[in-house]
């Protein structure tokens, strides 16, 4: 029992001292795993850049964007300089610079074997001229666009500050709808920065509503506006219904 005792005693500390040095080992070898992970990412991108024989040179526009053409995405290309081969390339560059045009929303790019790009993009639609200069988009984004590209002319005009853009829309919706049940058309909606609101009737007539509520206001309009008496060579220029009660209208001289 001694002896067998004795050997059990040898092979626990025959144990202790291999454990002892895989505990010593053990750091070194994550220290190596980590620097060879470490410099296969910071080598990566060249050993791929080896493997191709020649860059991307030709992309194709898929989908049916209506403003996107594939002369604007050669020109946003082209700002990037030369682009790498199929595999050394980048693609979230590309689709960062397919971005940068105004109108697109967001963008998809893949890479083709063995030199090109396929391009999709999602654009902003415009509903509305925002600022005289920009437009809206159906979310309430204001962005630009070339005139040219819009072929729908008779937009609303919407104007105020760009944060107010989407309130600003949603005002729009509303006053059309309220001036559409009176037999009334709306033109422009604008806020300024102290909040007060104008209102553009299709026969250029403005509409002073102030701040606060415009509902009542409008619903007063609806009722003097056919009692409003415009004298022989004038035309009524606008209604100013800041009042509490009743208006007070301008007239400016008739073309």
């Amino acid at each position: 029992m001694k002896l067998l005792r004795h050997k059990t005693t040898q092979g626990i500390r025959a144990g202790a001292q291999k454990s002892g040095v895989f505990m010593q080992i053990k750091p070194l070898f994550v220290l190596l795993c980590l620097g060879l992970a470490f410099y296969v990412y910071s080598n990566w991108q060249e050993w791929l850049e080896k493997l191709d024989s020649r860059p991307i040179s030709a992309f194709a526009l898929v989908g049916s964007p209506t403003f996107t053409t594939d002369a604007d995405v050669r020109d946003t290309l082209l700002k990037m300089g030369d682009l790498k081969g199929f595999f050394g390339q980048d693609i979230d560059l590309v689709r960062e610079q397919i971005q940068t045009m105004p109108w697109v929303k967001s963008a998809v790019v893949r890479k083709i074997w063995p030199d090109r790009l396929s391009i999709w993009v999602a654009e902003h639609y415009p509903v509305a001229v925002w600022n005289e200069t920009d437009y809206l988009s159906r979310e309430g984004v204001v962005f630009t666009l070339p005139s040219e590209k819009v072929k729908e002319q008779n937009l609303p005009r919407l104007a105020g500050p760009d944060y107010q853009s989407a309130v600003v829309l949603d005002a729009w919706n509303k006053i059309y709808q309220d001036l559409k049940s009176k037999g009334l058309v709306l033109k422009a909606v604008a806020i300024d920065a102290r909040g007060s609101w104008q209102v553009v009737l299709d026969n250029d007539v403005k509409l002073k509503l102030g701040r606060g509520d415009w509902k009542e206001k409008l619903d007063r309009f609806a009722t003097i506006y056919p009692q409003i008496e415009v004298p022989e060579n004038k035309k009524l220029s606008y209604v100013d219904l800041r009042y509490g009660v009743g208006a007070a209208v301008g007239m400016v001289d008739a073309d």
